[in-house]
Order: C-alpha cells, then sequence, then structure tokens
C-alpha cells in the first residue's frame, strides 16, 4: 500500500491589494437591522484588532474562481506530464460568481473548467468538485490518499479556489474577512512508509452547529431582499474552533503515536489570527507545554485575508518557494494540516516531509 506526498505546490495571489481603509466609506448595520453605533473609523479599527487583518487581495473583474485555480495548477504542474493526472480536485464553496450579477455559476464544474484549460485530452483524468467548506481543500487531499492508498491512483492534482469577495454584504462587517485566492498541490504514490501522509481525522457537528455559516440577505434592510450573501456568527464560531479543532489535531497525532514534541510547523486555515493562536494555544495546552515556538505557526492572514480553501495550500506554497519569512520544511519534518469551516466541518492532517 503506497502513501501520499506532495511533490510540487502552486499558487495564485491576487494583485489588487484592498487595505482597511477601503470600507471607510461603508454603512455597517447589525442582524437586527440597524445601523452600528460605533463609527466606520472605530469599528475597522476594532476588526483589525480581532482579526489582525490589515489588507487583503481581491481579484480583477476578469478573473473568475476557476481562472484562479487554473494558474495555481499551472503553476504546480510545471515540469510534470499533465496527462499523467489520475484526478483533478477542486474544493471550493461558491463557483465561478459573476461580477455583473453576483449569481453562482457550478455547471460544469470548476475542475472540468480547469482540465479543460490545462488542455488535458486523457479522458481517465477525472474531475470533480469538492464543497465542503473552508476545509475542502483538506478534505480532497484526504480523499486523494484513500485513491492512491488504494492503488487506483498514483498522481492527484487538489486545488482549493475562491473568489469570497463576490459573496459579501458590504454592510456586514464581517465582509472584511474575506479575500480571493487559489492554491493547488500535487499529490504522488510512494512506496516510502516513513513519509507522506501518515493520518488524518475529520468530523462534521450538524446537530446545534449546521448554521453558524450560511447564506442571508443583506443587513441593510434597504438591500433587495432578493439577494443573499456569505453570513456567520463569529463568536460562536470562534468558540467551536478553539474547542473542537485542538482535539482533532491531537487524535490525527495519537492515530500515529506522534505527540506535539514531533511536529515542526502546523498549518491552521487562515480564518482569523486571534482564533489560529487560541487554537494553538488549546493544542499545546493538551500536551501540558507552556512555551509555544514562535515558529511552529506560519501566518498570512495579516496581508492576504481569508481565501477559505485556499489559505493552507497558498500558505504551504509559499513556504516551499521561500517567500514567508523564515519558515522552511526540510526532509523528514513532521506537519499538521488542519482546518475548520461551514458544515460545520473539521480535518487534520500529519504529514511527514520526504
Amino acid at each position: 500500500m503506497a502513501n501520499s506526498i506532495i511533490t510540487a505546490t502552486g499558487s495564485y495571489i491576487p494583485r489588487r491589494v484592498v487595505p482597511n481603509d477601503h470600507f471607510m466609506n461603508h454603512e455597517f448595520f447589525g442582524e437586527d437591522g440597524k445601523r452600528l453605533a460605533k463609527s466606520t473609523p472605530e469599528i475597522i479599527k476594532k476588526f483589525k484588532d480581532i482579526t489582525c487583518i490589515e489588507e487583503r487581495r481581491y481579484a480583477s473583474h476578469d478573473v473568475n474562481t476557476s481562472d484562479m485555480a487554473f494558474m495555481a495548477a499551472e503553476k504546480a504542474l510545471e515540469g510534470t506530464d499533465k496527462e499523467t493526472l489520475d484526478y483533478i480536485i477542486v474544493g471550493h464553496n461558491f463557483g465561478d460568481v459573476t461580477v455583473e450579477n453576483y449569481k453562482t455559476d457550478i455547471l460544469p464544474t470548476l475542475a472540468s473548467r480547469v482540465k479543460h484549460k490545462l488542455r488535458i485530452k486523457n479522458p481517465y483524468t477525472v474531475a470533480y468538485d469538492v464543497p465542503f467548506g473552508c476545509p475542502g481543500w483538506l478534505h480532497g487531499v484526504i480523499i486523494s490518499d484513500y485513491y492512491i492508498k488504494s492503488g487506483d491512483a498514483k498522481k492527484c492534482l487538489v486545488i482549493g479556489a475562491e473568489t469570497l469577495s463576490r459573496v459579501i454584504d458590504p454592510h456586514d462587517m464581517d465582509s472584511m474577512i474575506y479575500a480571493d485566492g487559489a492554491g493547488a498541490t500535487l499529490l504522488e504514490a510512494t512506496d516510502d512508509k516513513n513519509t507522506g501522509i501518515l493520518s488524518h481525522v475529520t468530523r462534521t457537528d450538524t446537530y446545534h452547529e449546521i448554521y453558524l455559516l450560511r447564506m442571508g440577505k443583506s443587513y441593510n434592510p434597504g438591500h433587495p431582499e432578493n439577494d443573499i450573501f456569505l453570513k456567520m456568527d463569529g463568536h460562536q464560531i470562534y468558540k467551536y474552533a478553539v474547542k473542537n479543532v485542538p482535539d482533532v489535531v491531537k487524535q490525527s497525532l495519537d492515530k500515529v503515536g506522534l505527540t506535539l514534541t514531533d511536529v515542526k510547523k502546523i498549518f491552521i486555515h487562515q480564518a482569523n489570527q486571534k482564533m489560529d493562536e487560541a487554537i494553538l494555544s488549546r493544542i499545546f495546552k493538551l500536551y501540558k507545554h507552556k512555551s509555544i515556538p514562535e515558529s511552529v505557526m506560519p501566518m498570512t492572514i495579516a496581508k492576504l485575508g481569508n481565501s477559505s480553501v485556499a489559505t493552507i495550500p497558498t500558505m504551504l506554497d509559499l513556504v516551499q518557494r521561500k517567500q514567508l519569512g523564515e519558515h522552511r520544511l526540510n526532509p523528514n519534518d513532521v506537519v499538521v494540516f488542519a482546518s475548520v469551516g461551514a458544515g460545520m466541518n473539521i480535518n487534520s492532517v500529519v504529514y511527514r516531509v520526504p
């Protein structure tokens, strides 16, 4: 039974930089339809204090989610025969969202569109989408690992791509969190049982938590009611993530007899820096560690915002290309990937760098 290793990465980061003062002229309303009492500058300052986001990236109007996915894929496939791919899996939530009317378009699938743009002729390169909330890319990685371990696949391309800037309510302060981007990874089979994906754990909580992330009308009562936008209960998501993500991470390490001292890096979905720091702190508390190494958790959210499924593969690509400060991955390093998002879904993957 083969193991799965990441042999290449790629990403697409939109050129348009959107700083916090972009929202200075916005009018923000609460869920009750009433305008927020604080001034917009005060709201923006509080937002930065909570999330640590200074700016984010938006795709240009002529670029769709599938375009970004394709451009990230091209980078990951440099030097690879595209016709040898067994699967192309794209994690996303909203498909291609048109700028003109902000309608989602998911037929054909984004994965099929990427395959078409890559000009792959092989009919047995199977292409399909995974709508799994923010953990969608990581879930695609887990699915690919199953294919590779079964012997049915040797090479899988997994992409996470999203244009959240096109599904956000301009009158909701949470809209400042979201961003656009794409990240891609190439997974291949190896006979080395000591490297690659060692374990993974996934959970879905729907009994009470299903609508913590959802679609809904604008908070501005004057906005057309037929327009729907991405909505979330931020405080409840924070509590859910901090409580449950560390447990899933620990379970994934326990499955292979590893502990936190074995881990070199923890790549957490870039949802909110304060939330990620709280998750990391609780992971270390589970192992009764009092100090957290400064370099254990790479971060991109301050400059790139929350691009949902794209955050982890983009961050991984930046590290692999030595473009994220001093963060590096070396052979035999143990890495944890963990994500949380709509569903509500959580997953964690333990990986040893070949």
